[in-house]
């Protein structure tokens, strides 16, 4: 059984910044095939998007829209990958799914958690 918890979201005043926390609780065998850590978006109305994404030897990589201004990272220890973003659009507004993909191709999400960029 694999559980992600996302957490962080809220809404945030343009040019504001925002840390998403994804938490994985898994057995040790899943946690250590665990391959691939990404954050993805959906706004309203349009498909789901790969923000950002990094893997097993922190090798990194982000949307050209949020290149310079997001930051993925992943804390081994906690069995945790956090998104940091900064200097936030309204653009940036979307219910944002972490998922955690395996070596064997298996992937989980987490719930989703609400981020919205509004003065």
């Amino acid at each position: 059984q694999v559980q992600l918890v996302e957490s962080g979201g809220g809404l945030v005043q343009p040019g504001g910044s925002l840390r998403l926390s994804c938490a994985a609780s898994a057995s040790i065998f899943i946690i250590n095939t665990m391959d691939w850590y990404r954050w993805y978006r959906q706004a309203p109305g349009k498909q789901r998007e790969l923000v950002a994404s990094i893997n097993s030897i922190g090798s990194t990589n982000y949307a050209d829209s949020v290149k310079g201004r997001f930051t993925i990272s992943r804390d081994r220890a906690k069995n945790t990958v956090y998104l940091q973003m900064n200097n936030l659009k309204p653009e940036d507004t979307a219910v944002y799914y972490c998922n955690i993909q395996t070596r064997f191709g298996v992937d989980y999400w987490g719930q989703g958690t609400q981020v919205t960029v509004s003065s």
